[in-house]
Parts: C-alpha cells; structure tokens; sequence
C-alpha cells in the first residue's frame, strides 16, 4: 500500500525542520529587498477552523512566492492575549456569572486565570499552522500581554493623549449588557444580525386638552418609561388629524398611511408651533424638573414613523445631544446590566429588551397604544457573546479619531484593495461615517489605559514608557513590574498640585492592542529602530473580510494617529467558507469542517490548492470534503504520478541530468518545452497581480497537459531498448518540465513539489528561484496546432462516449471540418489517428459528406412577425435542400413567395439550424472543428479490438505480478479456437504493442482467467 499524503508530509517537515529550511530561505535573501508581511494575532483560547485555513495559506502562499521572487520576508507570529473573548471563556470555566462575580473571585486570582487561558490550544494551533505548512516564526512571537509589547502601545497612547486627541467625555454608546462594558463603533459593525421586533406607535396627551395626542413612533417600546421629550422638525408641516372622536398631531405628509385615505385635518401648523408645548407621557413613573415638553430638532423627517420622534435621553445619541442642548433633564432608568431600577415599578428587575411586549400591552392596557407591528431590521449584537445590544449614556474615554477622517481617508485611497471595491465601497463608506473611537472598557483583563488623574485638580497624565512611570510613581516599583489590573491601579503620582493621581480604572479596546502590532512587535521606539523601519508599512495584510472594521480598521486608525501614514499598501480581504450549500459553516449546525481532519486524510497540499483554486480568494466559496478530494485526485496525485514515471524509468536507465548528454529534441518535446514557457510566464503575471486563482487552475491545466498528452504520448519512448538521442530528449525534456513544474507550484503545493524538486535537483524547491520564462523556446504556433490535435482528438473520444465505442475499437474514418480559419493539421495526421484509434484522417473535410442540415422556424421570434403564414413558411422552409440553406447562411436573408402570394423575408434570427448525421456517422462541434467520425464496426475492425482488449489484459496481469516494465515475457494462452486465430493473425500487432518475446497456445497449470469482450481466455505469464 502507498503512503498517504499526510505521511509523505511529515517527512519533509522532518526534514524542513532538520535543515532549517524556513531560516535558511530567510537568510538566503539577506540583503536583498524587503517585502513586509504582517501576522494578524489569532487568539489561541479557541480552535483553528475552515476560515483560519484559507486566511493562513493565503498568507504563506504571498510569503513564499515573494521569497522566491527573490525579496526577504520576515514572517513574526503573533498572539491577541487579552480582551473579552478571554474573560468570557474563564467566566465560564469558573462559573462566574459577571462583573460582581468576578470581584468577588478576585480580581488578581482571575487575571492569572487569564493569562492561563489564553494559550490553551497552543499546541493544536502549532500542529495546524505546521501541518499546513504555514511558515511563520512561532518560536519568538510577539504577544500582547507582554510588557514590552505594552509598553509600546503605552506609548502610542500617551502621544495620542499629547496631540489632544485622548479625553473623558459622556456620550451615548453601544453597550453589552451581558459584558457591561461599551464597544466601539467598529466592533458594532461587526455583529449585525436580522431579527423580528416589535414597534409600537403611542399617545401623548398634550397638556390642557382631553383628547389631543402627539402620535410618537418607535421601534424600541422598552425606551418609553425613559421618555423625556418629543422632537418635532421645526420646519416641517405637521396637522391635527380627528378620527374616533380623538386628535392626532402627525406630519401632514405622514397623515394618509397613518389616519386613512381623505383624513379630517381640524389644523394645520408648521412644527415650530408645536415647539414648548407640554404633554402627559404613557407613563409616569419619572419625577422631572423640566421635561415631557416638545423640543426643536432637524434630525426628524417625514420619511418614516410619524414625523415625531420619542425622546429618551439616555438611549440615542441624536437624543442625548438634543435633551443636553435643550437644558431638559437627563434620566437613565436602566442599570448595567441593561435592567430596570426601581424606579420602574412593576418591570423591576427585568431586562429591558425582553419588556418590548409587556410595554405594548401596558399602552393599550391605559389606552395609550395607537398601533403596533412586527418588523424585521438589522440590529447590532455583540461580536464576542451574541447578546443585543443597548444604546446607553455613560462617561468613557475616547480618541478624537474624527479629527483624523479626512487623513483616514486619504491613506485608504493609497491602499491597493483586493477585491478593488472595498476601498470606495464597504472599507470607505465605513471611514465616512467614522466617529471617535471609544477606546475604555469597564473590565478587567486588558491593556490598562495609561492616564492618571489628579482627584483635586483633575489634571491628567500619560506616562509613555515604564521608566516615565517609574519616575512619577510615589511608589517603589520593581523590576518584575506587572503592566495590567490590579497591579498598576494600586500605583498613584503626586500632582503638581499637592493632590493624589490615580489611574482611571478601564483597560483598553482589545483592538487597539492588535492595530499597534507594526510599532509593538518591535517594542518600538524603546529598540529595533532600523527593524521597524525597514518592516513599515506592510506590502500586504490579508485576513477574512470580517477584519474590514476589526484589525484593518484598528491599524490604519492607530497607524494615522501615531504616524499619520498607512501602515500597509495592500490588503487582501478573504471571503467566508461556506459549506456546499451556501450556509456559514458552524458546529451547531454540524456542517463545520475541521482543517485538521481534512488535511489527515488529504494532505495539506490538496487543501491548500483547493482553497486557492476553487475560486477568488475574496469571494464566499462554497467548500466541501468532496472539493479537496477531487482536488487530490485531479492535481497532487497527477503530479505524484508523473513524478513516479520519470524516477522509474530514470532508475531502470541510470539516467543523470548531469551526464547523459542531450538527445535530438521531436515536435513533441519542442511543443510541452514552449508550453512550459508560456505557462510560466501567464503564472507569473498573475500571482504578480495577486490573481491566485487563475494561476493555479493555469497550473492544473498544464499537469493535465503533461501528464495525459506529453507522457502519454512519449511512453514508447521511454519504453524503447538502449538510450538513443530519441530517448535523451524526452528524459532531459520531462525532467526540465518537472523541475520548473515544481517550482511553479511550490507555493501552492509547499510539501509534494518540494519531495520532487529535492529528488530531481539535490535541494528545496523553497530555497530555488521562481522559473522565469524563456521566450526563445516559445512557439506559439506549434502550440496552436498542438491544441487543435487536442480538440479534434477529444471531440472524437466524446462521440465514442456517447455511442459506446470503446476507445480501443479501431473504426475506419474520421472527418475533420475546420469551422473557422484552422491550424494546419497535415503533420499531426498520424497522432490523430492513433489517439483516435481510426484508420483514416480526412482533413479539411466537408460536412455536408457526412451532415444534413434542416432549416426550422424559431417560432418565438418569427411566430409574432409572420402571423397567420407562419404555417406556411414552416411548411416552406422544411423543404429546403442543402443549396438553399446554404444560400440562406450566406445571405443571412432570404425573401420567400408563399402559396397565398405573400411575399415575405426571412432572417438568420427567424430559424434553427438543426445538424443531423448521415446514417452510419455520428458528430460532435466544438469552437473552431466539427468532426465526423464513421461508425460502422467491419468484421476485422471488431477483431483488432478485440485484440487491444486483449493486450490492457496482459498489461493488468503484469501489474498484478509486479513486473518490472523493462521486462519481456513469454505468454501462454489457453482459448478458443475462434480466439487463437485472430491472435495469431496479429501477434506482431501486439508485439509492438506489450513487451513479449513469443507467445504459444497451451493449456498449463495456475493460468489466469480473463473475460476479453465476451471470450473466456485463460494466460500465464513466465520469463
């Protein structure tokens, strides 16, 4: 049994890690020109699936080729320690069930519980990222829980803080419940979800009347007990609507899809007469100051809801702004754990989006309800525990990146984008509307934010480097210091004041850590100067397209704030892996591929080019176990073959590049020679515009090129006695396009080319150059002739599918019919003959020999224009003869005079040209050749078949005796006499076809029975 893909994979890895091989592909090109490659951190505390897969062979396939395009590519590994993600997993690993839990816990017991967790599958992602055959340094990663890689993001941040862009304000913020702690802007992008919720529209009382309402709509009825106000555009036309013996203020343009056709308006006013009027709200659990009054706003429109919006302060930062500039009261109602206070009398307690309901019945229980309905949107979830998210007031620390937009964006228009839209389309949009980034968190386990504050005077400082806070702290640090909570909140500074500075408690946004990975990897500035800058900015990035608002977002916004520059000029933005039909791959839903498991099975290699070739990297691809197989079988196992043909032969003739001198080269050399030029040079002009894609299945296509034509082609000569300058050629010729096949694929394929290039040249492929083209071996008309033998020869064998002639059935006639101006097949006639098994080659043939053509209405087009005639012409045309029909092509029109002496004029798009063969003929069309291939089976024809059906008979009993396939052999058989007649009248037929030195007709001991076409006969093969 042959080894497996995965074992024959381990072995080079043993023997990549004996030699150093990825070191010394690094050092090779010491000196020579940098290509910079960043490694977004994965986050070690889950395990690696189908998309981690595409995103790191993505990412060692650029790294590869670019090495052997001959730059230096540093590949540091990196790991994203902190945030959420972690704190969630201990959570649950210690049943801690939030905030209270876990300072019950203590704090300093679950930061350690942290740090524990965080490299939990190390090891399985070690074995994943090496049984893949990423090449990446994971002995000296960088590490964001690290000190130095801290101290350097302290540094960023205190910069930040000295431009004036770092500051403590109140806003209204996306907020986890569930996590109680906000997130950012691009953190929300990522989570959107489709759900059903409910909307309500309620009634406000106005102030001094019994039955007039202000008709307030929102899709967040859990936010009415908050309500403070109602916002009217002051511009707009608003009425007073009476129906059922009430009155509705709605915008005038709103008043039919709300009240009905033709409403009864009692008033009409413009909005700004609303301003300052005072209504009774649904409820009254609020005791304000000033409040439940109308306000001023022109961010209301008539464009949907009722023209008046609710206002609850607390919950919208269009709200906040507004209650804040109209001086009503701010209210909050809602603790952090996104629940009722008190306040709210019977919904204590309760978790606010769960009272959606509850808050539509009580309306309508009081009769403040004037509809409802249920409606699907996106809304935003949170990215690291599902849980919806709230709207909600706090104070926090922000980074003025609106102060940089117009910077953001103007580095983003430097950055080659693939695929190209993202730039202007889901990357820009999100630039456009960039706000400040809230960069605090209410948590624990994270950068801690480097600003103290002095209680008296509230000056602020922001240390830059652990020396600054060595200098300013009031206590003695040590030189083990701990850069996270609790340890540094215990450290304080003397303000110049007199008074005492503390650190603000938040950590930081996770994503900031890994958007500082280009300075802090390096632990820049404190060292590495000349590395950073020869390592800034990145040629490429490449992660899912998730990382969009995620690591892409995080790096170009702290690079532009730190730097003012990108910090890469090219991303390559991955699609998701779908399974095949079309749905995201989760474990919950059992349809999740483990790239391990496939890569067991398969090997690393098969997955690798299924991922890249299947289709564009950026694309959604819908991925399946049968795609990898297929994969195998169509591309690694054809290389592994011919690999296998070339060493066999090359041991039984002692072959040696080196020595045996070069052999006189045939047409078929010449031809698989330039075909291996041009498909170097169309490889490299893809991968060099990152078109992957279309490299590999360039590739693949070629293998099948060398493996089923070239080859096949060529056996006999590998066959033939002695080594003759015939035999030289194709062994100098298929171990030059081995050689250069190999390194074609290696950064596809790292593991098999590098087996075969190591066996044929002595090294790694991976330390060998990319093949340039050699365009004077180029012949582009030798292989446009070549390629047109191909297409006759498989439209010949499609007609033997379909018909059920076997491909070893020789047949008598083969009619060839250029369709267009062709390839001058004259000198191929012979191989089209013996790929096709047919005796005569008739080129330049005319199909009407062998095909009739019948004219036929296309009654779609011609039914409407012809009317009642059509009947006529169909009859007409039905009997044109082959003249007709061809005028008619030729003219492209045709004028007819019917039986009822109409007169009318057909064109080409008025009929169907249907192709039918002549008896005893069948056909097929490609583009550019029609063949015609003769059917009919002679008496003797038969017998030759029968004859190469003997012949794959003798070859399988061979095989199955492990034979060596230089050796001759003498055949015994027993059969009919029918049978023995017809072998002895070709035995040299079939001497030159299988290697025999005689053959008799005995019946012997431990003879094998085969079944040749029907016939019983019996072999036994001995030397």
């Amino acid at each position: 049994m042959s080894e497996t893909a995965h074992v024959r994979e381990q072995r080079v890895r043993k023997r990549w890690e004996s030699n150093n091989t990825f070191k010394q592909s690094i050092e090779k090109r010491e000196g020579k020109q940098t290509y910079v490659f960043y490694e977004g951190p994965p986050t070690a505390n889950g395990l690696p699936h189908a998309g981690h897969a595409l995103g790191r062979t993505m990412k060692d396939f650029v790294a590869r080729y670019k090495t052997m395009s001959g730059y230096q590519v540093l590949r540091k590994a990196g790991w994203d320690t902190h945030g959420l993600p972690v704190e969630l997993e201990v959570q649950k690993q210690l049943n801690l069930k939030g905030k209270d839990d876990i300072k019950a816990y203590g704090i300093e017991a679950f930061i350690e519980k942290c740090k524990e967790s965080v490299f939990t599958y190390e090891r399985e992602w070690r074995h994943f990222t090496e049984a893949l055959g990423y090449w990446v340094d994971m002995d000296d990663p960088y590490v964001t829980l690290q000190n130095p890689y801290i101290e350097s993001v302290w540094n960023i941040l205190s910069t930040i803080h000295r431009k004036d862009m770092l500051y403590k304000g109140h806003r209204v913020v996306p907020y986890c419940p569930n996590c109680e702690t906000s997130l950012s802007s691009h953190e929300v992008a990522q989570g959107y979800k489709d759900v059903t919720d409910l909307s309500a529209t309620a009634k406000f009382l106005m102030e001094g009347t019994e039955n007039e309402y202000l008709l307030g709509w929102t899709t967040t009825p859990w936010t009415l007990p908050s309500n403070v106000a109602i916002a009217v555009n002051p511009d707009m036309t608003y009425v007073k609507v009476e129906k059922d013996e009430e009155v509705y203020v709605v915008a005038e343009a709103l008043a039919e899809k709300l009240l009905g056709e033709s409403p009864k308006i009692v008033a009409k006013l413009k909005g700004s007469e609303l301003v300052g009027s005072k209504y009774d709200p649904p409820f009254d659990y609020l005791h304000l100051n000033r409040g439940h009054e109308v306000i001023g706003a022109s961010f209301v429109t008539d464009s949907s809801g009722t023209g008046l919006v609710h206002m609850a302060p607390a919950h919208g930062d269009d709200d906040y702004q507004a209650i804040r500039e109209s001086g009503l009261d701010f209210v909050n109602v809602v603790d952090s754990k996104g629940r009722y206070t008190e306040e709210i009398g019977p919904l204590a307690g309760r978790f606010v989006k769960d009272c959606d309901v509850d808050i539509v019945k009580m309306l309508a229980h009081n009769g403040r309800l004037f509809s409802k309905e249920r409606y699907e949107h996106s809304y935003p979830h949170c990215w690291r525990c599902d849980s919806p998210l709230l709207y909600y007031a706090m104070e926090g620390w922000f980074i003025e990146t609106t102060k940089v937009k117009y910077q953001l964006i103007a580095n983003n228009q430097e950055v080659d984008w693939h695929p190209s839209h993202m730039r202007e389309g889901r990357f820009g949009k999100f630039l456009e509307n960039v706000v400040d980034w809230n960069i605090g968190r209410n948590r624990f386990w994270g950068t801690p934010l480097n600003v103290w504050e002095c209680d008296s005077c509230d000056k602020q400082e922001s240390p830059a480097s652990i020396a600054e806070l060595r200098e300013r702290a009031d206590q003695e640090l040590g030189e083990d210091i701990e850069l996270h909570k609790p340890f540094v909140d215990g450290i304080t500074f003397t303000c110049e004041c007199g008074g005492k500075m503390h650190r603000t408690s938040e950590v930081i946004d996770v994503w900031f850590d890994s958007g500082s990975m280009p300075f802090a990897q390096y632990h820049y500035p404190f060292e590495n100067k000349e590395l950073m800058n020869k390592q800034f900015p990145a040629d490429v990035v490449i992660e899912g397209v998730d990382q969009t608002r995620g690591w892409f977002y995080s790096l170009l916004a702290v690079s532009t704030l730190f730097t003012g520059k990108a910090p890469y000029k090219r991303v390559l933005s991955l699609g998701h892996i779908l399974d095949e039909n079309g749905q995201k791959m989760s474990k919950s839903k059992g349809n999740a591929l483990n790239p391990v498991e496939l890569i067991e099975e398969f090997g690393a290699d098969s997955l690798r080019w299924a991922l890249l070739a299947d289709s564009a990297p950026w694309n959604n691809k819908r991925f399946s176990k049968k795609t990898v197989s297929q994969t195998k079988s169509k591309v690694i196992d054809t290389l592994a073959n011919v690999h296998s043909f070339y060493k066999m032969y090359a041991e039984i003739d002692r072959f040696n590049p080196k020595t045996v001198e070069n052999g006189t080269a045939t047409k078929l050399d010449e031809w698989i020679l330039s075909r291996l030029n041009t498909v170097i040079a169309e490889v490299t002009k893809s991968l060099d515009a990152y078109d992957v894609t279309k490299g590999a299945r360039t590739i693949a296509s070629f293998l099948d090129e060398i493996s089923n034509w070239y080859i096949r082609r060529s056996r006999a000569r590998f066959w033939a006695n002695g080594m003759d300058a015939d035999k030289r050629a194709a062994y100098h010729t298929l171990y030059e396009v081995l050689t250069k096949t190999t390194q074609l694929m290696a950064p596809f394929a790292p593991f098999l080319s590098d087996e075969v290039y190591t066996d044929l040249a002595g090294n790694s492929v991976h330390l060998s150059d990319y093949p340039t083209a050699n365009t004077s071996l180029v012949n582009a008309e030798l292989e446009h002739e070549m390629d047109a033998v191909r297409q006759v020869v498989e439209l010949t064998r499609s007609i033997r599918n379909q018909t059920s002639l076997k491909t070893k059935q020789p047949l008598a006639q083969l009619a060839v019919v250029p369709l267009k101006q062709s390839a001058n097949l004259e000198a191929y006639r012979a191989i089209i003959a013996e790929e096709t098994n047919v005796k005569t080659i008739l080129l330049d043939a005319n199909q009407h020999q062998y095909v009739s053509q019948q004219v036929k209405l296309n009654f779609p087009v011609a039914g409407p224009k012809l009317g009642k005639s059509v009947g006529l012409v169909q009859k007409m045309i039905t009997q044109f003869g082959d003249t007709q029909t061809q005028q008619f092509l030729d003219a492209g029109k045709m004028i007819l005079n019917l039986e009822n002496d109409q007169i009318v004029e057909l064109e080409k798009e008025d009929i169907i040209l249907e192709n039918n063969p002549l008896p005893g003929f069948e056909f097929a069309e490609g583009d550019d050749y029609l063949v015609v291939l003769d059917t009919n089976v002679t008496t003797e024809l038969k017998e030759e078949g029968f004859v190469r059906e003997f012949i794959r008979a003798v070859q399988v009993y061979r095989k199955e005796l492990d034979l060596p396939v230089e050796k001759r052999v003498h055949l015994t058989i027993n059969a009919t006499e029918h049978v023995q007649d017809i072998l002895t009248r070709f035995e040299s037929f079939m001497k030159n076809h299988v290697l025999i030195d005689s053959l008799s007709f005995a019946k012997t001991d431990e003879m094998k029975y085969f079944n040749v076409e029907g016939e019983g006969v019996y072999l036994n093969i001995h030397m």
